[in-house]
């Protein structure tokens, strides 16, 4: 198995630097971290990968049993660490990619340092005592939307999920990103996303940890950032001045700063 191959990585920045690895949520590929890559390049080894059924990630290799569990995902990171013999690495998911953090770092502590979770939710379903921003129905009807038509949900979900209406060409890129999976291959990763509850494993979390949240976000609403902050006792909660779940696109100099800030705090 070629795994760099498999999972189209890439590395970027200092050689010697302490290693940051950037993963994406639902629908998206490395590609969404191209506005925070400079400026962590300038001080890290910058590692990042594509899903299987994202980006410019193998296709041959997509597996439905594999990826119908957030494990399945953690397994590509856990993977791509091996190959390039990475250890305490800073992992910074984005959305589902932040549970799948937890479960890699659970699973192989020796190679997660940190996390850093932007816009997490470890569950979306509204639940006694918790609101993850969605009815049981609301998350039915999304996915027999999505799995009906899976461009048009595209097309009319992107720009509400990405939020910024003032900045209509960002809620086209996300599109054009929903666009581009392949639609077996997303209709697995939304199910299991949005099905996923992982509120149970963020009490093994014991590295440092960032969550970042926005300060309007209709996917991960601000109870959930602190809720992910509150069961993780080794966090620090940071508010972005930024609107949306995609802080990376709209607002990636605040998102870069809170990242760079907690990373001097480790070294």
């Amino acid at each position: 198995m070629d795994v760099r191959r498999r999972n189209n990585v890439t590395v970027t920045g200092r050689v010697d630097g302490p290693v940051v690895m950037l993963a994406h949520g639902f629908g998206c590929d490395q590609h969404m971290w191209r506005l925070a890559v400079p400026a962590l390049a300038e001080r890290y080894r910058v590692v990042l990968l594509d899903y299987v059924g994202s980006g410019g990630s193998d296709p041959s290799a997509w597996d439905p049993e594999r990826y119908a569990s957030l494990h399945g995902y953690a397994q590509d990171v856990l993977d791509v660490c091996a190959e390039l013999d990475l250890e305490r690495v800073v992992f910074v998911g984005h959305s589902v990619s932040s549970m799948v953090g937890v479960l890699a770092a659970q699973a192989a502590p020796e190679r997660i340092g940190a996390l850093v979770m932007v816009c997490p939710s470890p569950c979306y379903v509204d639940d006694d005592g918790y609101r993850g921003g969605f009815s049981a129905q609301d998350i039915d009807e999304l996915l027999a939307s999505l799995e009906a038509n899976y461009l048009g949900w595209s097309s009319a979900m992107a720009p509400v999920i990405m939020g910024n209406p003032e900045r209509p060409q960002l809620g086209r890129e996300l599109a054009n990103s929903f666009c581009a999976t392949d639609p077996d291959a997303a209709r697995v990763f939304a199910r299991t996303t949005f099905l996923s509850d992982s509120r149970k494993e963020l009490a093994s979390v014991t590295v440092p940890t960032l969550v970042l949240e926005c300060s309007e976000d209709v996917i991960a609403p601000r109870e959930v950032g602190a809720y992910v902050h509150a069961a993780i006792p080794s966090s620090r909660l940071v508010t972005l001045d930024a609107t949306g779940h995609c802080p990376q696109l709209s607002a990636p100099g605040a998102t870069v700063d809170a990242i760079l800030d907690f990373l001097d705090g480790l070294l």
